[in-house]
């Protein structure tokens, strides 16, 4: 293989390239990680490589490869989720107050950020981890290292871990259930999240109580991504049903505006035919058409106290779960009709 141009800044992949090992070796290598089980004549080729390329650690990765990084990654599972703004800001906020900083990745397997993430926790270049999210699976949660790095779930459970940061998650869609039955709703039906994402259960599961628990059907239930698509197509199948619902209950801020879609296209109107409810208070909600009727959660508050357990860690601590106990709230709005 070409070496790189002289004009272009030699990178770790260069250099694994050069001597057909992986990224991670090369970087693990270059920064002396003794848990690194290689042969000698592989170190040595390594630095023969890197010497003779010219490759020289970015000012931010030699920054990153001290003893304490002052830093700590939060993974999440889409930027392009807005709810994720709220956490990450309460985290960034708290970090910001005892000198850290936050680094951030998306939890995405088509692009290496998966292997690139775990590469930044197994070479020891943050000092802790909040997880808010990690796909069945994830390279991450079989690293060796996780178990010696101060590290919570963030919005996402880990049976048994003991150190999950958690929102009231099952409360948020009981306390729409209940909202709307006293509304006079009687056919509540849920746009729920994928079934392998364990705060989209969560979810399902404190609807499907709560709608039990007052004698509602609770079959009416349809599951779709966190994603304005999934919302339109999971609304779609449930408005098709014979009978219909008369409220909606949704998720996410992203799928109700789907199912706003869904409810258009089908020539009816919120909420004088169907009323909706949106797990998600963000300022967005309050200038849709019309305003969306909304459950808000403690995020600011979830992303604060990630922060805390993780550097109650780092000080000696031990890992313990954490419940925000702001319980879910009812914003009201002009997406709900009352039924006589």
């Amino acid at each position: 293989m070409d070496d790189p141009s002289a004009g272009d800044r030699v990178r770790l992949i260069d250099v694994a390239r050069r001597c057909g090992v992986t990224k991670s070796v090369v970087s693990r290598v270059l920064n002396d990680d003794p848990s690194l089980n290689v042969r000698p004549e592989t170190r040595q080729r390594i630095r023969a490589a890197a010497l003779e390329l010219g490759y020289r650690a970015h000012a931010g990765a030699r920054a990153l490869a001290g003893a304490e990084t002052r830093a700590l990654a939060l993974l999440i599972p889409d930027l392009a989720n807005p709810v994720y703004s709220r956490i990450i800001r309460g985290a960034y906020r708290r970090a910001r107050e005892h000198g850290y900083v936050v680094l951030l990745a998306e939890d995405t397997a088509d692009d290496g950020a998966d292997e690139a993430f775990a590469d930044l926790v197994e070479a020891g270049r943050v000092d802790g981890l909040l997880i808010a999210s990690a796909r069945p699976g994830h390279r991450l949660l079989s690293s060796a290292r996780l178990a010696r790095i101060p590290h919570v779930f963030v919005n996402r459970e880990v049976p048994g871990s003991g150190r999950n940061v958690a929102m009231e998650l099952a409360a948020a869609s009981a306390t729409a259930v209940r909202y709307l039955h006293g509304m006079g709703h009687r056919r509540i039906a849920m746009v729920s999240g994928p079934a392998d994402l364990q705060p989209a259960r969560l979810r399902e599961r404190g609807f499907v109580d709560a709608v039990r628990a007052l004698g509602l059907p609770s079959e009416l239930v349809a599951r779709g991504e966190f994603s304005e698509q999934g919302g339109a197509s999971a609304a779609g199948r449930l408005l098709d049903r014979e009978p219909g619902p008369t409220a909606v209950y949704c998720s996410t801020l992203g799928q109700a505006v789907g199912a706003l879609h869904a409810i258009r296209t089908r020539g009816l109107h919120v909420p004088a035919d169907v009323s909706v409810v949106t797990y998600d208070d963000l300022p967005l909600a309050g200038y849709l058409d019309p305003p969306l009727t909304s459950v808000a959660m403690p995020l600011l508050e979830l992303g604060a106290a990630a922060v805390d357990a993780v550097l109650q860690q780092l000080a000696g601590g031990p890992a313990a779960d954490v419940a925000i106990r702001v319980p879910p709230a009812i914003v009201e709005r002009g997406s709900v009709r009352r039924l006589p």
